[in-house]
């Protein structure tokens, strides 16, 4: 038996374990063992017949709960298991809310304690009434432009979108039904300030002259979410991108650096899933080779980022907006959403920050420079990246070393590539991941990619979970 998320070892007992016992209830349950040490040795107690008196009045007396506690006994010695259930409600300890978080306890405070407590009484943060917000106070162009787009996605009844804004609201769950008052998500949506109710609902746009952070110039687009969605595009398309020209005959063309399709889809996550109960704003970086999008947001707790490009439930942060978007056409449902990055996409990181980031790529160089890839060895994995494959020799002839060197720098490049064929003349080594991309998207193979946005492409997928991310390089 070993120390984890629901064990909990300890040689004497203190009243201040309570919090611990605590934190079990408030996670997923839990054993908390009196008279072992930290290496899980038992030692025995010496007052086990007085705490199984008094280890369940004072659980009772100061949590408000029951718990199991039994005297075990093993070679001699006497020692004791508290065994906790988890609780539907929260439960606190002298007005704290401990939680249970791998082998650790933590105390939930601020926003994590507001998003557990809705979360345990069955409610999205977005969903909760705003007393001093009116009907009257909503922007017009806002539901104008809600109607127009509802409208044209068919996602809405015509005779609602025609009736009184009082009954759209309602239609769309936007009235809290017992006080009949806007709720959050209603005026983040469509109130045309909706920061005097709610910090931070704005978008914060800058353009970096280099990773240093040598800020140029810089926006900030205020507003309803629904207004907020087409000023900061306009914004991005207009101002921050840089447009490479190009001629088909006598027809000028004009290609962004990046796929627009891919950020309009990462701008509405960052809107629709931010934890607005994070009083800081949703954060787009533009650089000469990559841009980012950052909110304060947050994966469900049993889910990693691979998961997000599988197929898997709708589970958005704020079910409330959430529908709206997807009632306005502005979102996909069914947890499209980063499919739809990986369609429309050229090179890109995602992973979790303080919050939810994607980066955007110009090019596989300054992706892999990011990723902290020793720059000497960029070329070999561009050369895979081009070419699929790459053996000892094609090595040796990029970087101009022995066959022994190679041999050690392909080792030193594990975390990129994968060593295919057996030892010696039939080994080969190959992206990490590439079987992955293959098996489970057949858009990305080595016979190439092809989308609205650009030509035919060669792509590699690139698997680094230990770091929480998910990379995929296309050329």
């Amino acid at each position: 038996m070993n120390e984890n998320q629901n064990i909990e070892w300890k040689e004497n007992w203190r009243d201040e374990y309570l919090k611990w016992i605590c934190g079990f209830t408030n996670a997923i349950g839990g054993r908390l063992y009196i008279g072992m040490d930290d290496q899980g040795k038992i030692v025995g107690v010496t007052d086990a017949k007085k705490l199984l008196e008094d280890i369940p009045n004072k659980v009772r007396n100061i949590l408000g709960i029951i718990v199991d506690v039994n005297l075990l006994e093993e070679n001699g010695l006497e020692y004791i298991e508290i065994i906790v259930p988890p609780y539907p409600n929260p439960i606190n300890y002298k007005g704290q809310y401990h939680y249970r978080s791998g082998s650790t306890k933590q105390e939930l405070k601020g926003a994590a304690l507001n998003r557990f407590i809705l979360q345990r009484t069955g409610k999205y943060w977005d969903e909760y009434p705003i007393e001093r917000a009116k009907i009257e106070d909503l922007s017009i162009t806002a539901l104008n432009r809600f109607r127009k787009e509802a409208a044209r996605s068919g996602r809405v009844d015509p005779d609602v979108l025609n009736d009184t804004t009082e009954k759209l609201l309602y239609d769309l769950r936007l009235i809290d039904e017992e006080t009949r008052q806007l709720n959050r998500a209603a005026v983040l949506l469509f109130h045309s300030d909706p920061e005097r109710f709610i910090h931070g609902a704005y978008i914060k746009i800058g353009f970096f002259k280099d990773d240093k952070g040598n800020l140029a110039f810089q926006d900030e687009v205020h507003g309803s979410l629904m207004e907020q969605i087409d000023k900061a595009m306009d914004l991005i398309k207009t101002k921050y991108l840089i447009y490479s020209i190009s001629y088909e005959g006598i027809s000028r063309r004009e290609t962004p650096q990046f796929p627009l399709e891919a950020l309009r889809e990462s701008l509405l996550n960052c809107i629709a899933h931010k934890d607005y109960a994070d009083a800081t704003p949703t954060q787009i970086s533009v650089f000469p080779n990559h841009i980012t999008f950052w909110n304060a947001g947050r994966l469900p707790e049993d889910w990693t980022i691979k998961r997000l490009f599988e197929n898997h439930p709708s589970r958005p942060y704020n079910q409330t907006i959430a529908n709206t978007l997807f009632r306005s056409g502005d979102i996909e449902s069914w947890g499209r959403g980063y499919k739809r990055i990986l369609e429309a996409t050229n090179t890109y990181k995602l992973e979790m920050i303080s919050g939810l980031m994607i980066t955007y790529y110009t090019d596989v160089r300054s992706q892999l420079l990011a990723q902290e890839v020793d720059e000497r060895y960029i070329p070999v994995i561009e050369y895979v990246v081009k070419n699929g494959s790459i053996t000892n020799s094609d090595l040796q002839n990029i970087l101009g070393v022995s066959k022994a060197t190679a041999s050690r720098i392909l080792q030193q490049l594990t975390d990129w590539l994968d060593m295919q064929g057996t030892t010696g003349k039939g080994t080969y080594y190959t992206v990490k991941g590439s079987q992955w991309a293959h098996e489970n998207y057949p858009i990305l193979n080595s016979v190439g990619y092809r989308n609205n946005y650009t030509s035919k492409r060669e792509v590699s997928l690139t698997l680094t979970p230990h770091k929480n991310r998910i990379d995929i390089l296309i050329t």
